[in-house]
């Protein structure tokens, strides 16, 4: 058995100097297969779920591809790699759709602090009390995934101190969310969160990750991560994915993988101990101090990164994707996008440069993708 898999990407459009412009209107009105996010700097596409590592690389290229055919004939604008306001803007909201009262509310309440390019890894699972615990796992683990993926080390043109700018400032919703023990104990938060207003609608539950489905809470039936900033190039991100398709095939098939059994810390206590984690990450990326959720012991996230690596590695061989891993050993051992650009900027790279020399990294990382392998795979 492998795992289905599909991404939602959020991407920022704008000038090859960097200048982020809201375009998603136009974009949406004239292209198939783009959504609108509440502010019109940046817009969406998602993939097709599919458990083939492959089928999801041109799913992640081809629009954007298309995407960027059609902003170079707009007004020679482009992709902007990142996933904050990089070089400005962030004192003010950008309405998609002045006459819709959800986007209403998250101005309002939230203001720019939304305003930021993710990837959501969707990774299906059809029975929801496995689900349910395995939620629990990959939110204690959630931190690791946010040190490999990191991407926003900049806000209005300065260094902020986080390596995730988007994740340290991000309003996460409602303030406290519990482990859940079961799918029926979900299903109760959730009603009681929509009946007291801490929850706007089902959508209205921005944590590291949740359980999603065609109806939630009640049919659920895949495992979003929502943590990770945006990784604009695809085989990285198929690489994280990878750990984490081949760490929810563990936890699959052993039932003993369990928080609310296995740590010697209280359901409560461990949202405590992850909200830390999270934060370190945010801040600090591969380099962080975590606690590890089994016994409290200090770990730096690249060697639990590792270790992890390690302990899935033969699963993803014996499923047939580890050629898919490998890329994490290069963002262990490189550096994530943060780190990279952080290491310019210390030695004398302003952050504008930084940001135009990724812009063009990316666009040229793309091209090379689709003439070398999405072209021959569609042969």
């Amino acid at each position: 058995m492998v795992l289905t898999k599909g991404f939602e990407i959020e991407m920022y459009t704008g000038t090859p100097q960097g200048e982020i412009v809201g375009l998603s209107d136009q974009i949406i009105t004239d292209l198939e297969g783009f959504m609108r996010e509440p502010d019109s700097r940046n817009v969406e596409y998602i993939t097709s779920p599919s458990t083939n590592y492959e089928s999801q690389l041109c799913g992640l290229l081809r629009p954007r591809q298309e995407l960027r055919k059609y902003l170079q004939r707009l007004n020679n604008y482009t992709l902007i790699p990142g996933s904050t306001l990089s070089l400005g803007g962030s004192d003010h909201f950008h309405r998609s759709d002045p006459t819709n009262p959800y986007h209403d509310y998250i101005e309002q309440t939230y203001g720019t602090k939304v305003v930021t390019a993710s990837v959501h890894i969707n990774i299906g699972i059809s029975d929801p009390e496995i689900l349910i615990r395995a939620c629990q796992i990959i939110r204690l683990e959630a931190p690791l995934f946010l040190a490999l993926s990191a991407s926003s080390p900049f806000l209005d043109g300065k260094a902020t101190g986080y390596h995730s700018t988007r994740w340290g400032l991000f309003p996460q919703t409602p303030n406290y969310v519990p482990l859940f023990a079961s799918h029926a104990h979900h299903i109760q938060w959730v009603e009681e969160q929509l009946k007291a207003g801490t929850m706007q609608n089902v959508r209205h539950l921005w944590t590291s990750v949740r359980p999603n489905g065609d109806r939630r809470p009640y049919n659920l039936n895949r495992l979003e991560l929502r943590i990770c900033d945006l990784v604009t190039d695809p085989i990285s991100l198929l690489g994280i994915t990878a750990l984490l398709e081949a760490r929810l095939l563990q936890i699959i098939d052993n039932s003993n993988i369990d928080p609310l059994s296995q740590s010697s810390f209280s359901p409560e206590e461990l949202i405590t101990l992850t909200t830390k984690n999270e934060m370190a990450a945010a801040t600090s990326s591969l380099d962080a101090q975590l606690q590890h959720w089994q016994d409290g012991s200090t770990i730096l996230a690249r060697d639990w990164v590792a270790q992890l690596y390690q302990e899935v590695w033969g699963i993803a061989k014996q499923k047939g994707f580890s050629c898919f891993l490998s890329p994490v050993h290069k963002i262990l051992r490189e550096g994530n996008e943060a780190q990279q650009w952080l290491h310019l900027h210390k030695i004398g790279v302003d952050a504008q440069r930084v940001i135009n020399q990724a812009i063009i990294a990316t666009q040229e990382r793309e091209q090379e993708l689709e003439n070398k392998l999405c072209s021959s795979l569609l042969a």
